[in-house]
């Protein structure tokens, strides 16, 4: 499959401490990846390097496609004092094209609002971020992410701690945004979600195990209930 992103020897990680290290894969394009391993393992370390917030101390990551990525964070990573409504957090994905301080067009306007409503929070607009449930803050987040209209979607374990429905609904767009054309990457310690994807990492103290079809990837490496 064509690749989205190229990994080449990536070691990367904080003052403190290496977290990546010599990391070579490929990222299939329009493809879903998962990443999994247990807590500690690199999964988010590697999405920051991905999403350009945090530079390879060596090694290389070279991108095909030339829009930003678009992170998508977990919703318990969200201040809890952020005094803005949902309508305003989508819009913010929108900042990749327009910047922070100049005015939506009609055309940033539509985006807003087709990304909320196919999430289904159209009616949560007017709300702020702060008083919506997990499930309909991760949504708020991830329609965010679809309002930047990039190539490249990464996620940090975004069914984490939500209940069956808000789960379900958040993978199904995930699939039909697959569909669309764009590559997901996401970070997960759900095993059924890590089993739907098309491609799996498997990361273990930092270092790539193997990579590959995930249900080959995952065969006796995890429990029957989680990638942890």
């Amino acid at each position: 499959m064509t690749p989205a992103v190229r990994i080449d020897a990536l070691s990367a990680g904080y003052p403190s401490r290496t977290v990546l290290h010599d990391i070579t894969t490929d990222i299939p394009a329009a493809r879903m990846t998962a990443i999994v391993g247990a807590n500690g393992s690199g999964k988010s370390t590697l999405l920051s390097v991905l999403a350009g917030v945090l530079t390879p101390s060596s090694g290389t990551v070279q991108r095909v496609g030339a829009r930003r990525p678009a992170l998508v964070v977990q919703h318990s990573a969200v201040p809890a004092t952020l005094p803005i409504t949902v309508r305003e957090t989508v819009a913010m994905g929108r900042w990749a094209h327009r910047g922070p301080w100049r005015r939506l067009t009609r055309t940033d306007t539509e985006i807003v609002h087709d990304c909320m409503a196919r999430l289904g929070i159209t009616d949560l607009a007017g709300r702020r971020l702060t008083t919506l449930s997990g499930g309909q803050r991760q949504r708020a987040l991830l329609a965010q992410a679809l309002a930047q209209e990039s190539d490249l979607l990464l996620l940090d374990e975004p069914t984490t701690g939500l209940d069956t429905q808000a789960q379900q609904q958040i993978s199904q767009v995930l699939y039909e945004i697959r569909a669309d054309g764009v590559t997901v990457v996401l970070a997960t310690h759900d095993r059924n979600e890590a089993l739907r994807a098309d491609n799996c990492l498997l990361l273990r103290d930092g270092h790539l195990i193997t990579a590959g079809d995930p249900i080959t990837v995952l065969q006796d490496q995890i429990s029957p209930t989680a990638v942890s």
